[in-house]
């Protein structure tokens, strides 16, 4: 019986060791919804200089592609734990599917059981910021201010901006001591046609703004947003670019509208006036101007003759003008200084010159006014603040504290009106409510910039060395932007304890 037993166990014993040797058990595959890894090769995307490797973080796929990658036509290869991948739903294979990567693109990982995870893969195209390509005729240098060099322009809009198609046009140097003192030069741009640029209304003039002795970039584009927020009839719209010149990149630009008579810009009529406060060593030979007791005064526009009528009456308007200012009567609303000018446009571009503290703006140069005959002398537009906020070593314009604008021959007499006085002081509180709104640009610009500053610095070495004719100076961008927004801080603080003081 013992015997017969034994053989009972032993028998289902052997054959669960049979089946154990004869089947083994099959792990199933888990399927799951992430991309692991996110590349581009230089075997599949001949552009590139190298491979990119991109980085993953929180669904976000994202890495810099060179200047002079096609990234219209990018193949890239990736790793995945599902069944397929899909964008737009179109199945991607890793290192064959060609994508344009302008845009931001939705990669979609897909399970057999229905599951889905998604990125956003975004891609930086060199700095983020349009790249605009000048060749000149036989690759020109642009070494002067006078002559015109003739040749193309067309730009890679990137993801903000149409491209631009290759367009004829001329261009050549401008600027006073930024043409001089700086190897990065400004340069005057000019087409056969009025042409839109970069979403900006169509003109056959612009011009580009090499922001060489700014290191924070944005001192004019602050300025220009003050202008914005003003009552000023015209403020120039402005974009930042990067520039290829005959094939090599000379850094980021700042290309603005022209300060000049237009429908889009300033607004004269037929028979209006551009006049500007200037120096005479600044004149060209073909310029013309009159004088006042105070000041030069450079007639940008319309183009007419010494002692032409033209000539003579806008001469006589001005130093008429001043001659009251500075006579008995200026406080008088009916026959005094107030017949003769617009004073919201006065006290406008008073502010946000006084705010900014800019060097040129108490007598020197870019002090802009208009007039149409029949109505009052109006300032404005607002240009050249890059000696603004701050960065200047060679005047109080240094430091945050102390009026400097106010001390404007004009202003300095203004400013003996308790009127005016009072107008002003009402006036700088809607900018003081601003300030924050003025402190979030300046953050914005700064994070717009962040690829094209390293670029920029690449290029022309800026940071942490002395460049003219800066007061300080940094080792990055951000600690650049740190001042100058400290700068503002400072200076609004002072300013709104001076006026509650007059």
């Amino acid at each position: 019986m013992k015997n017969i037993l034994s053989v009972l166990l032993v028998i289902p014993m052997l054959l669960l060791w049979s089946c154990s040797d004869d089947s083994t058990e099959i792990e199933p595959v888990v399927q799951g919804t992430e991309i692991t890894k996110f590349y581009f090769l230089k075997a599949s995307n001949p552009d590139l200089d190298v491979d990119r490797y991109a980085t993953i973080e929180n669904d976000i796929i994202s890495t810099r592609l060179p200047l002079g990658s096609d990234i219209q036509n990018m193949v890239a290869s990736f790793s995945h734990s599902g069944a397929e991948v899909l964008v737009n739903n179109i199945a991607q294979i890793s290192g064959e599917t060609v994508n344009d990567f302008t845009e931001i693109q939705n990669y979609r990982v897909s399970t057999i059981d229905g599951k889905s995870g998604q990125y956003e893969v975004d891609m930086t195209y060199f700095t983020g910021l349009p790249v605009i390509y000048i060749e000149t005729e036989n690759n020109q240098e642009i070494d002067s201010k006078e002559d015109y060099f003739t040749g193309t322009l067309s730009m890679e809009g990137g993801r903000y901006y149409s491209d631009s198609p290759t367009t004829p046009m001329k261009i050549r140097g401008r600027g006073n001591s930024t043409w001089g003192v700086h190897p990065k030069k400004p340069y005057q741009l000019k087409f056969d046609e009025k042409t839109e640029m970069l979403g900006m209304p169509k003109d056959k003039k612009w011009i580009f703004l090499a922001e060489f002795s700014d290191k924070a970039l944005i001192r004019n584009k602050i300025a220009f947003e003050l202008g914005y927020l003003s009552q000023l009839d015209y403020t120039p719209q402005s974009v930042f670019v990067e520039v290829v010149v005959n094939g090599t990149y000379n850094g980021m630009y700042h290309i603005s509208q022209k300060v000049e008579e237009s429908d889009n810009r300033v607004v004269l009529g037929d028979t209006g006036y551009l006049l500007e406060i200037d120096q005479l060593g600044r004149l060209d030979p073909d310029d013309v101007y009159f004088r006042t007791d105070k000041f030069l005064i450079n007639i940008k526009e319309p183009e007419i003759e010494y002692n032409s009528n033209e000539f003579n009456y806008v001469n006589d308007l001005i130093n008429e003008f001043e001659d009251v200012l500075m006579g008995s009567q200026f406080k008088d609303p009916d026959v005094g200084y107030a017949k003769y000018i617009d004073i919201d446009s006065f006290i406008d571009w008073y502010l946000i010159s006084e705010i900014t503290k800019n060097q040129d703006s108490k007598s020197f140069s870019s002090i802009f006014l208009n007039v149409i005959p029949g109505e009052k002398i109006k300032m404005g537009p607002l240009w050249d603040f890059d000696l603004a906020f701050g960065n200047v070593d060679y005047s109080e314009c240094e430091f945050p504290t102390g009026f400097w604008v106010k001390h404007h021959d004009w202003y300095a007499r203004l400013f003996e009106d308790a009127v005016f006085v009072e107008k002003v002081k009402n006036r700088f509180l809607y900018y003081k409510d601003n300030q924050n709104f003025i402190l979030e640009k300046m953050d914005f610009y700064g994070n717009q910039l962040k690829w094209s500053q390293h670029e920029n610095d690449v290029k022309w070495d800026l940071f942490g060395r002395y460049v003219w004719p800066n007061p300080v100076f940094y080792d990055s961008h951000q600690a650049e932007l740190d001042h100058l927004k400290n700068w503002y801080i400072d200076r609004m603080n002072w300013l709104d304890t001076a006026f509650k003081a007059l």
